[in-house]
């Protein structure tokens, strides 16, 4: 669906009474697609179907973009007023802060839900044929060295060919693959978004496992390293080695895409050991959000 198609209509639904008014006109077919309306639906169903679905990707959001999204909407019970603008005034007084500092976090989260949507909703491609197992990075900063190891399982009979992409400063990478399949290059994707793929060396069956290995030689990295899956992810494994220990690193696990070269997004501060490295963990990684560490850079 279209990012900003969903917006406007999520600018609209939060007029007046929001979901607790009358949803006739209101609900619109962007809206209607993320949230599983049917044309036989009526209020009371629409209303659930929609209540649910922004309740569940509100909860991805930071605290005060959650509570800012489920008071515009009129989904919290105690937000319930008769105006946009007083349950705005509501949520102010909840957070101490002006109306107009909610009005700018109410509009930020509606962007954030609608990229949640989004993201969730993308057509099935050859890509969603199978997922991630188990990925694992290592990272040598001032040697400008990745190697990459994953494990995939096959959720359709036949696999022979898996769809992967990397991004990076410089665009295309040298990269070697140390086993597990032929290098298909499929050209930039993006300015900076290599489209690159693997040539099994036979079809998977269906629920069969594979792993392969590649070694990345980018002539440059940007301070973070990240994996945003396109696919469920079981677990990712993620070390990074500096040269001499960075001012400052922070976790990110979960990230908006955009948040992970915002200066203004940090995540969770990480202490890097005696070795100059940092190790992270993260399980049941969500497609479409970012996982990694980020680093400031040294003045």
């Amino acid at each position: 669906m279209e990012r900003a198609e969903l917006v406007q209509e999520l600018k609209t639904l939060r007029k007046g009474r929001g979901l607790a008014g009358r949803l006739d006109g209101r609900v619109g077919p962007s809206l209607r697609s993320a949230c599983a309306v049917s044309s036989d639906d009526g209020q009371v169903a629409i209303r659930e179907k929609v209540s649910g679905r922004l309740s569940e990707l509100a909860s991805q959001l930071p605290d005060d973009l959650r509570l800012a999204a489920l008071a515009a909407f009129a989904i919290s019970a105690e937000a319930r007023q008769p105006l946009y603008q007083d349950r705005v005034r509501w949520a102010a007084l909840k957070v101490d802060r002006d109306p107009r500092t909610v009005r700018r976090r109410v509009d930020e989260a509606i962007v954030l839900l609608a990229e949640l949507a989004s993201a969730s909703s993308l057509p099935p491609s050859p890509s969603d044929r199978w997922h991630t197992s188990s990925l694992s990075i290592a990272c040598v900063v001032d040697e400008l060295l990745v190697l990459e190891r994953r494990r995939i399982v096959a959720d359709q009979e036949g696999l022979e060919f898996l769809d992967l992409a990397v991004s990076l400063p410089a665009g295309r990478p040298p990269v070697t693959v140390l086993y597990g399949g032929s290098l298909v290059d499929r050209g930039m994707e993006t300015s900076s978004r290599w489209g690159y793929g693997l040539e099994l060396p036979r079809p998977l069956s269906r629920g069969e496992s594979w792993e392969c290995a590649m070694l990345f030689r980018p002539p440059s990295l940007r301070p973070y390293m990240v994996s945003v899956p396109r696919q469920p992810c079981d677990s990712f494994d993620l070390r990074v080695r500096f040269g001499g220990a960075p001012p400052a690193v922070w976790a990110l696990e979960g990230a908006f895409q955009r948040d992970v070269s915002d200066p203004g997004y940090q995540g969770r501060p990480e202490t890097v050991d005696s070795s100059g490295e940092v190790h992270l963990r993260f399980r049941g990684l969500t497609p479409g959000l970012a996982y990694g560490v980020r680093w400031a850079t040294q003045p």
